[in-house]
């Protein structure tokens, strides 16, 4: 039996996965003075917290699955994330194309309803039932920064340009593009200035349960270090891996389970000028998006399907793209083809598995259990990356019954990392990044303060020119901005830079990403 450690050697809270869930819930309890440590087996949002349609949303579809204090939920959180990250996070409009076959999922409880009472629809969404839809929207939730909705004329508006023609009417509504990835980061960040310890590539081999406090077993997956830490209280968050981690890892009987839910999209060189997103419902029932992405680009997706297991790396199939392709193309004038396609990304939604009859059905309410029948262990089941803020004060609320007398919640308007500034003031930002730093390019001033924010300043320096930032690997990365990554943001590879931290893999060439990865690698090991 192992002694009952000594309060010095021992962490408040140990939590387990370094994904959105785990790095807020790190974040909260930080700033509420526990000593929290946080290991993550691999690099931080490496898998479903970087794989997401990138949106601060209410969840419109939502709506039809009766899903309202989820809805009411995200749709107050996307403003008080819009402020608490300005440079990372923005308002977007969406335009909803209107045509009279479009149709329900057949599953919906909206859809079995207008079935019973009003079979003459035969399934289809009348333009009544979407504006009534959308009137909840924009009331169920606070707004005070996004524009409501209003109806669009497709004949005359520019957003009609690049689609069929046979769309004359559209409703437009407002929601928040956001940088998933970045969003873990600079929870992880403001988590580590608060005190917190943050690992990756740090696999949790087993943990071990007693009356007072667990033992858990690390191994640094970089140097094969084996490590042993102790902690009052263990949060797991393991995203897609946890159920595994709470009976392989931790050795616990669970009836609870998740339902591993994957989500492919598209990328293809940019299909219209506009900024504006597209929301477009298929003959099936589904939803997908077409979204501006990284300037050049549109963003398409996601698709619904179960996924096997977590160990199976989720991919964008043949059967999705083509699914994504001949969705799209049914609305564009100019069809979109599987050859445009520049890179494909998948990841699995750890969604509580309520027993949902199809996976666009399973609930994305979050579920949290708190066992304390020895030393207390908290599991976190499904979420959404909108909510992820109030998950986690609802998981420091069952961590205060087990640390009594914890300050009250403080993370709403707080800003992240770089992100201390008015919503309106991303224009005034670059345009003094731009008188201050001459010798950038408008496209490096636009990306440094979306990726930076008021940081952007402290990552540049004291430079007076280009050659001042070291090393120029293209796409704007330079030797300066890789060394900030290591030093700040946990950037062991090249893949961690240029697919998490940044989307700029997207910009480089085969030999050009080898060449970032060649000076981060040396960089890690001096």
């Amino acid at each position: 039996m192992t002694d009952t450690p000594k309060t010095s050697d021992i962490t408040d809270l140990f939590i387990i996965g370094g994904g959105i869930n785990g790095c807020g819930i790190a974040r909260d309890a930080a700033g509420r003075g526990l000593s929290v440590t946080l290991a993550e087996m691999n690099d931080l949002a490496s898998a479903t917290s970087s794989a997401s349609t990138k949106l601060f949303h209410g969840g419109l579809r939502y709506l039809e699955y009766f899903e309202f204090r989820l809805v009411r939920e995200a749709l107050i959180e996307r403003e008080v994330l819009l402020r608490a990250m300005p440079h990372i996070s923005w308002p977007m409009r969406f335009v909803l194309p209107f045509h009279k076959d479009m149709r329900f999922d057949n599953t919906t409880p909206t859809s079995k309803l207008l079935t019973t009472f009003m079979p003459w629809m035969k399934g289809r969404r009348p333009a009544w039932l979407i504006r009534l839809g959308l009137f909840m929207y924009d009331t169920l939730g606070k707004r005070g920064i996004l524009p409501g909705t209003a109806t669009v004329d497709l004949t005359t508006d520019e957003a009609g340009k690049p689609l069929n023609s046979k769309f004359k009417k559209a409703f437009e509504y407002s929601d928040c593009w956001v940088e998933d990835a970045r969003l873990v980061v600079l929870n992880a960040r403001d988590a580590e200035a608060r005190g917190a310890e943050i690992m990756t590539r740090t696999e949790v081999v087993n943990a071990t349960r007693h009356a007072d406090h667990w033992e858990i077993h690390l191994k640094d997956l970089a140097t094969g270090t084996e490590t042993t830490r102790r902690a009052k209280m263990l949060v797991n968050a393991g995203g897609p891996w946890v159920a595994d981690v709470l009976r392989q890892k931790l050795g616990q009987n669970s009836r609870e389970n998740v339902r591993l839910v994957r989500g492919s999209h598209i990328v293809v060189p940019k299909l219209y000028d506009h900024g504006r997103c597209y929301f477009f419902q298929g003959q099936d029932g589904r939803i997908i998006f077409a979204i501006p992405y990284e300037e050049d680009f549109t963003l398409i997706g996601t698709t619904d399907a179960d996924h096997p297991d977590p160990e199976t790396k989720p991919i964008c199939t043949e059967e999705e793209q083509d699914y994504l392709v001949k969705f799209a193309s049914n609305y564009f004038d100019t069809p979109v083809t599987r050859d445009q396609i520049v890179w494909t990304y998948s990841g699995v939604r750890p969604l509580y598995d309520d027993g949902a009859s199809s996976a666009s059905a399973a609930t994305r309410e979050y579920v949290l259990t708190l066992d304390k029948t020895q030393a207390p262990l908290l599991n976190v089941f499904g979420g959404k990356i909108t909510t992820y803020r109030k998950l986690a004060e609802a998981a420091l609320d069952k961590i205060n019954e087990v640390f009594p007398s914890l300050p009250s919640e403080w993370t709403a308007g707080v800003p992240l990392p770089g992100g201390d500034f008015p919503v309106d003031d991303v224009t005034r930002l670059r345009e003094k990044l731009a008188r201050e730093y001459p010798f950038l390019s408008a496209y490096a001033t636009r990306r440094l303060i979306r990726a930076y924010g008021t940081e952007a300043w402290a990552m540049l320096g004291d430079a007076k020119a280009q050659s001042d930032l070291g090393e120029s690997f293209g796409a704007t990365i330079t030797a300066r901005e890789l060394d900030w990554a290591i030093a700040r943001e946990w950037v062991r590879t090249g893949e961690d830079f240029l697919w998490r931290r940044t989307k700029l893999g997207l910009r480089l060439d085969p030999d050009a990403r080898t060449a970032v990865d060649t000076y981060i690698q040396s960089r890690v090991t001096d």
